[in-house]
């Protein structure tokens, strides 16, 4: 600071601290050396910017990769949990999961045949022995298995015909075309048509069907049908996602 001298005069905008006159292009008042360029106010942040973890910090570009991410997560989930509540979302879900999972077979608490060849009884369909069959004396005949807790229907496994040696298993007629029909805890069926493959062994049909109570099977197809002799179905067996 520095007394100004009676002579000197100049001209030029105040200070806006004390008033004196300064020549143009000075920054600092000439007499209290107060700052004559008073610094632009900055604009207040909108309300979303304040809440954490969108705040502002004070260092350089501090927090703002982490805002990011956290951002596109919580873009992402709000997708995700929002396709989950759309049917074709749930059902993907769910085979995700049965084929990430295991499986298990499950026994039904009881089945029943709507008709049965003597000899050939419905239960011989769910004794885990493949040389004796549930002998259905005509198309059209069902096997039905139900179940006493509802369960997550992963698949089916069954054996056609009346043994997986090839010779016995050509002497009987045996199916090549059937229904399933699934019932699940709320009363909603869903159906599928099988083609069966006419060879001995194993052959499984994937599902995916939860809260399952019933599963029925209609013969609707057999190759070497004659007269007296039943329809073999060796074994069916249901797997469950554990």
């Amino acid at each position: 600071m520095r007394p100004v001298e009676a002579d000197e005069a100049v001209e030029g905008e105040p200070c806006p601290a004390c008033g004196t006159p300064n020549a143009p292009g000075r920054r600092f008042c000439r007499r209290c050396a107060a700052p004559l360029r008073a610094k632009a106010e900055t604009a207040p942040l909108p309300w979303w910017r304040t809440v954490w973890p969108f705040r502002r910090r004070v260092r350089l570009r501090s927090g703002r990769a982490l805002r990011r991410i956290l951002l596109v997560l919580a873009v992402v989930g709000l997708l995700f949990v929002g396709f989950l509540f759309l049917p074709a979302g749930r059902v993907l879900f769910e085979d995700v999961r049965d084929k990430l999972g295991g499986t298990a077979e499950i026994s039904p608490s009881g089945v029943t045949a709507s008709a049965e060849a003597p000899g050939h009884p419905a239960g011989a369909a769910v004794d885990g022995l493949t040389n004796k069959y549930w002998g259905a004396p005509a198309l059209g005949a069902s096997l039905t298995a139900t179940f006493g807790t509802p369960f997550r229907l992963v698949g089916v496994v069954l054996h056609t015909g009346a043994s997986t040696e090839p010779e016995e298993f050509r002497r009987e007629p045996r199916p090549v075309r059937a229904d399933l029909i699934v019932t699940t805890a709320d009363g909603t069926v869903h159906e599928k048509e099988l083609t069966l493959n006419d060879k001995p062994g194993e052959q499984t049909v994937r599902t995916g069907i939860s809260d399952v109570v019933s599963v029925r099977l209609v013969l609707r197809e057999a190759v070497g049908e004659s007269k007296g002799r039943p329809i073999a179905l060796g074994e069916i067996e249901f797997f469950k996602r554990t």
